[in-house]
């Protein structure tokens, strides 16, 4: 795997079109838990919330591969920060990881597949365990809750890296000259 001083043009586009997917889809998840059987987007949005998540899944299952051969830059700051970066790294790829699953598990419960727009199905392998729905359901709200607290941090981590170490950390994701 090789470093370079900053990310590929891939994995910065990548990097922010699932940002804003994930915030997105955050959004979407909050506001849908309170349709009613009657909203015009009862069934809509749910249809785009799961669309959208497969191709997130998709995207980050390339993202890894992508990552695994071409390398990252290396995580600058001190010893803490860059065991914090890399811990912090993973545990977002782990809840992206239970989030599609869940998912997958709430939607496909029923035994019917997953319509992605009009483009595909994904099967269903129906209700695996009792209760199936309502446990898949929570695991995806609170993991979505812990990887929306995750991305805050992250961000957050970012711009202090920027404004107050005044390091690089935040050109190399946006593709800036390194100082």
């Amino acid at each position: 795997m090789e470093r370079s001083e900053q990310y590929g043009l891939t994995l910065r586009l990548i990097h922010w079109l699932s940002a804003l997917t994930v915030i997105g889809l955050f959004a979407a998840g909050w506001w849908m838990v309170d349709l009613t059987y009657y909203s015009t987007w009862y069934k809509t949005a749910p249809h785009w919330h799961k669309s959208v998540g497969i191709c997130l899944a998709a995207l980050t299952i390339f993202r890894l591969v992508w990552r695994s051969v071409k390398g990252t830059p290396s995580i600058q700051g001190n010893r803490f920060e860059k065991i914090a970066a890399h811990a912090a790294h993973n545990i977002i790829y782990v809840l992206l990881l239970v989030i599609f699953t869940s998912g997958y598990l709430i939607s496909t419960s029923d035994g019917r597949p997953i319509e992605v727009f009009d483009w595909f199905s994904v099967p269903s392998f129906g209700e695996l365990f009792p209760d199936q729905s309502d446990i898949a359901g929570n695991i995806h709200y609170y993991a979505a809750y812990g990887l929306i607290g995750l991305v805050i941090l992250h961000a957050a981590a970012a711009l202090k890296h920027h404004f107050i170490d005044k390091d690089n950390t935040l050109r190399k994701m946006i593709g800036g000259k390194s100082q």
